[in-house]
């Protein structure tokens, strides 16, 4: 069942070019830190954290460059991480000797990533010799360069020996000895596979890769499982990294023969004759068309250490050549990274000047405009230009939610494969952007719900098929913007909530209910603490600790959470929340003294209501008709004790104000209108005042309110 999930994108291809600059991005930065960290390593107590580290940079770069095509690039960091390997396994000392070659290939593949980055189609340098040099360390051996370089003319003569035909067979095995010495054996099995052409891909990674290996499929008694006999000498986790790419790990098992074992029926992965003729390499990377295919020369890797003097000699002027060039070439980085503490810094600044800009354009209300014509002028200038950069600095802190979405298909995956389901994963608006202190938050809520409809929503393959369905459910993850807010849903095709069933177990756990309950307030009860319909506790669900938590962590966040469900059809969980937290539009009203902030996206209408309109019920209770529908009455002045003198008139003025599905009406004096507020944190510089969300400062230097409409919502309920 482990191909049970699917992840279904927009088209049949994914385009690449779009992560093409963060590759760049990382690959440079691994490559400036692995550089410091081969400066920093002391040769003779090399730690291996240190050289874990080095390693780690040099797989990063491999694995990126291989997985955009860039063959050249995967090549000469693939042959770079072997070097490492061993070293950071001990089977060698570290010497200056590697340093050197592995700081001049460093430089190599910044240039080489350079040229990728724009677009150069000129021939690119031959690395051939860093290669040849890296493998002769990686051999335990030392690079011929010494003698060439301090005897230039004796060398050059036996040059065209070395590429004759006869001397060829000679330096084979010579350059291939330490190769063949320190490959293995294995046997490699596949599987249980739903479609035995998917390790076809993991055959063909062995005919791309140069120097991979080679391998050969032998019989299995089991259809669902694929065997490979495989010589390499690379390791395990170095194969199971490039076989993920068609196979999950799970279905690789990989075990070492003895040499024995690999004799009879290996005879056809030897090497071919040496005058073969060689089909040329099809590349390193894994995609078609991509650029930077490995421009292979024709003899020098191959080339016996009797030809390689001419590369050689003029190794320390070409790495100092290739080094400056790759400066040189190097393309101005189109993005930085920032401190999050610094981007935080600036928000602030950025509210500080709105609240600037607002005291002065409240103060210029009093000045004559045919005296001040300049000095109005300039206001209306600074009033736009401020909201402008306003925009501007809140954008910075605006990402993508695909950062989200991209941890949930592995997730979705492995859970699917758990519970025996098969589930489509769909995902719509990874574009629509959201302020990062959100996306953090609410990732933990997304990953419950997600987790909720693949267990309690989908049903097994079998149960879908008798009620007429797909036996592949569909579990779909939407963002898109709605006015001021982002709305997510995680929309699934499944079995839906059953009403009689909550109900139940609301009963069961004492709660009061009616059979009278509108399905919206059913729905609801799932989000009391403890509260499970499920019938058996797994490590999956079943304990009744999630769903409280997400409207509770939501709620924090001042936002909202919404059901919608068919019985048989599926379930829609709608989350709507502000796009940022630190400056939004708000209603000024006036109670009293006193002045408040409601957010706007929270606003229905307002309108002027006479004192016989509103009705007083049991409790004291009070409701208001609008247009037919009865809605309860805050009076705000109560609420919040404002302290009334006898010439204040009574308020006469209702804005209504929905949170969590319901409408209140709150009382107030006047309306005093729209503005972007700076929002500050109240628990953090006082402490958590009910009904209150945080608090602002006004253009005359007066601290506003931000009223919680989530919490007087609630509070009109009981």
């Amino acid at each position: 069942m482990a191909e049970g999930y699917q992840e279904s994108g927009g088209g049949d291809g994914l385009d690449l070019t779009q992560f093409y600059q963060i590759f760049f991005e990382e690959a440079g930065e691994n490559l400036d830190q692995m550089e410091q960290m081969l400066l920093n390593l002391n040769l003779e107590t090399a730690d291996d954290e240190a050289l874990n580290g080095i390693f780690r940079c040099a797989h990063s770069v491999k694995g990126g460059a291989a997985t955009f095509g860039f063959s050249d690039v995967a090549e000469l960091t693939h042959q770079m991480e072997s070097l490492l390997d061993k070293l950071r396994r001990h089977e060698l000392q570290p010497n200056p000797l590697m340093v050197d070659v592995l700081l001049e290939s460093a430089d190599a593949s910044r240039l080489l990533l350079a040229r990728h980055q724009t677009g150069d189609t000129s021939d690119p340098p031959s690395t051939a010799g860093l290669v040849q040099r890296i493998s002769e360390l990686a051999a335990g051996g030392i690079p011929v360069m010494a003698e060439p370089v301090v005897e230039v003319v004796p060398v050059a003569p036996p040059a065209p020996v070395a590429v004759t035909p006869p001397a060829a067979p000679a330096a084979a095995p010579a350059a291939s000895a330490p190769k063949v010495s320190q490959s293995r054996l294995l046997e490699v099995r596949l599987g249980p596979l739903e479609r035995s052409e998917q390790a076809d891909g993991v055959k063909d990674l062995f005919r791309d890769i140069v120097g991979l290996g080679r391998i050969a499929e032998v019989a299995s008694d089991n259809p669902e499982i694929r065997v490979f006999k495989v010589r390499t000498s690379s390791a395990n986790e170095e194969l199971l990294d490039l076989f993920v790419f068609h196979v999950s790990r799970e279905q690789v098992q990989i075990q070492q023969l003895p040499e024995e074992e690999g004799i009879v029926g290996w005879l056809d992965l030897e090497d071919p004759p040496a005058d073969a003729p060689v089909a040329p390499a099809p590349g390193y990377g894994f995609f078609e068309n991509a650029p930077g295919g490995f421009n292979s020369a024709p003899s020098p890797v191959h080339v016996p250490k009797a030809a390689t003097p001419a590369p050689a000699t003029t190794r320390p002027a070409g790495g100092g050549n290739a080094s400056a060039s790759a400066h040189a070439a190097q393309p101005e980085a189109a993005t930085i990274r920032v401190a999050i503490s610094k981007v935080d810094q600036l928000i602030n600044l950025v509210g500080e000047l709105v609240i600037t800009q607002a005291m002065l354009a409240q103060n210029s209300q009093a000045l004559d405009p045919a005296v001040n014509q300049q000095l109005l002028a300039g206001l209306a200038d600074l009033d736009r230009n401020t909201r402008d950069l306003q925009e501007s600095v809140m954008s910075i802190r605006m990402i993508p939610m695909s950062i989200v979405f991209s941890r949930f298909p592995r997730m979705l995956r492995d859970l699917a494969s758990k519970l025996g389901k098969k589930v489509d994963f769909v995902t719509q608006g990874e574009a629509t952007e959201l302020d990062k202190g959100l996306v953090e938050k609410i990732t933990d809520p997304l990953t419950h719900l997600v987790r909720n409809s693949c267990d309690h929503g989908i049903e097994l393959p079998e149960d879908r098929v008798k009620a007429g369905k797909p036996e592949t459910g569909t579990i779909t993850l939407s963002a898109a913007h709605q006015g001021g807010s982002i709305v997510i849903e995680v929309r699934d095709d499944g079995r839906g909530l059953s009403r009689e069933k909550i109900l139940q177990k609301a009963r069961e756990r004492g709660l009061e209910v009616s059979d009278s309950m509108s399905d919206p307030d059913v729905w609801q009860l799932i989000f009391a603490p403890g509260f499970s319909t499920a019938e058996v506790v797994t490590d999956v669900s079943g304990r009744g600790v999630g769903m409280d938590v997400v409207k509770k962590n939501i709620a924090a966040l001042n936002g909202t959470v919404e059901i919608d469900s068919v019985f048989g059809q599926g379930m829609k969980v709608s989350v709507r929340l502000p796009l940022t937290l630190a400056i939004m539009d708000g209603m000024s009203v006036g109670v009293g003294e006193e002045v408040y902030i409601l957010p706007l996206s929270s606003v229905v209408e307002s309108f002027q209501v006479k004192e016989d309109a509103v009705n007083t019920i049991a409790q004291g209770s009070r409701l208001v008709k609008v247009r037919d529908e009865y809605m309860p009455v805050i009076e705000l002045e109560k609420v919040f004790q404002v302290p009334r003198h006898g010439s204040d008139k009574a308020s006469d003025i209702m804005v209504v104000v929905e949170a969590e599905g319901s409408r209140v009406a709150l009382l107030v004096d006047e309306l005093l209108g729209q503005q972007q507020v700076v929002v500050k944190n109240l628990e953090t510089n006082y402490r958590k005042v009910p009904n209150v969300s945080g608090a602002t400062i006004l253009g005359d230097g007066q601290v506003a309110l931000i009223l919680d409409t989530s919490a007087l919502v609630r509070r009109s309920r009981h």
